[in-house]
């Protein structure tokens, strides 16, 4: 495919740029299930008068239905999306990336998403859609997949749909509430992708993070015991990744352990967890979810985080080594390949 990229860029440059709009162009009104033309034309930085030039040769072709309330994609259009996206992939150079960051980390697959989800809802909507793609590639018969919370997991829920519903599969929580908005919580997370798939699901009604002694008590009730037995068999995990000191200061962890954790380096959180730039756990949070012996023995683990400001997290829960699956954004992408680069020239 590279060979006929360059040749198309060579010989027909234009016909390469029409190319890129129009499949924008398609997969921004795909992200967005109905948007305006005005809203269109300030996302992707195109004057309303090119916009609608080409929206009207796209609806011409079957691809767009336009309506008084917004614009929507066909399924003609939706499955054209589709076919095309390995050949943009190629044509930014994400299969490239793609490729370092798998081998540098021994994963089985990586799939980066154009753009930056830090400053881009679009962006943060194409890595749910990503997300929730690979983690349909990955679902078996009689699965049980434990999620966390947050907003990228809630783009997955979002994006989440199976061609048949999935009676046998259970989604649980792979962590109790952090006690913020509902909408991210991992009960909600669950429940939704069950919901949207056919499947079953279980929760877990208690705070994520538990004193010695409400975890003693706690993991005594029978019905407590029983989730959280559930939880901890699950055969596929899908978390997302955040800063060490975001995160704490949203669980709420007192000021001692916060300076505790950052004179130890802390630099990402995952699950729980506090990781630093070489991917060693410096801090772990009392639960009555997964634990880090479950993670290590999950025959499927998905991490799904991007934008630049956790290219560095992101990294440092890749080197912990327990990913099997990273889905991300190029602004985080290219973050990775920068500390990938810096690594290998250290070591060389």
């Amino acid at each position: 495919m590279r060979p006929m990229i360059e040749l198309q860029q060579q010989l027909v440059p234009d016909l390469l740029e029409v190319m890129k709009k129009r499949y924008f162009i398609l997969r921004h009104v795909m992200l967005s299930e109905s948007v305006g033309r005005r809203t269109l034309a300030g996302a992707l930085g195109m004057t309303e008068r090119v916009l609608r030039a080409e929206t009207d040769y796209l609806k011409a072709q079957g691809l767009l239905d336009i309506h008084v309330s917004g614009m929507r994609i066909s399924e003609q259009g939706r499955k054209l999306v589709s076919e095309m996206e390995p050949l943009f992939q190629e044509l930014f150079g994400l299969s490239e990336m793609e490729e370092k960051i798998r081998r540098y980390y021994s994963l089985s697959r990586v799939h980066i998403v154009p753009g930056d989800s830090d400053s881009s809802k679009t962006a943060k909507r194409e890595l749910g859609r990503a997300g929730s793609q690979a983690l349909i590639r990955a679902l078996g018969k009689d699965d049980v997949v434990a999620v966390t919370g947050g907003t990228t997991m809630a783009q997955i829920a979002n994006h989440l749909t199976s061609p048949v519903p999935l009676p046998n599969n259970w989604f649980v929580p792979a962590r109790g509430g952090l006690g913020e908005s509902l909408d991210y919580q991992a009960n909600t997370i669950a429940s939704m992708m069950a919901k949207r798939t056919g499947a079953q699901y279980r929760l877990l009604h208690v705070p994520d993070h538990l004193g010695d002694e409400a975890y003693v008590t706690l993991m005594q009730e029978p019905n407590i015991q029983e989730i959280v037995d559930v939880i901890r068999k699950s055969r596929i995990v899908v978390h997302g990744i955040g800063d060490a000191m975001v995160m704490a200061r949203r669980r709420k962890v007192d000021q001692g352990a916060v300076e505790a954790m950052k004179a130890e380096g802390a630099l990402a959180e995952s699950f729980g967890y506090y990781f630093d730039r070489s991917g060693a756990v410096v801090h772990k949070m009392q639960t009555a979810g997964l634990r880090l012996e479950d993670i290590m023995a999950t025959e499927v683990v998905i991490a799904v985080a991007g934008g630049q400001s956790k290219g560095e997290a992101i990294a440092a829960v890749m080197k912990f080594g327990h990913d099997d699956v990273l889905v991300t954004d190029e602004a985080a992408a290219l973050e990775i390949i920068r500390l990938i680069d810096e690594a290998e020239l250290g070591n060389a």
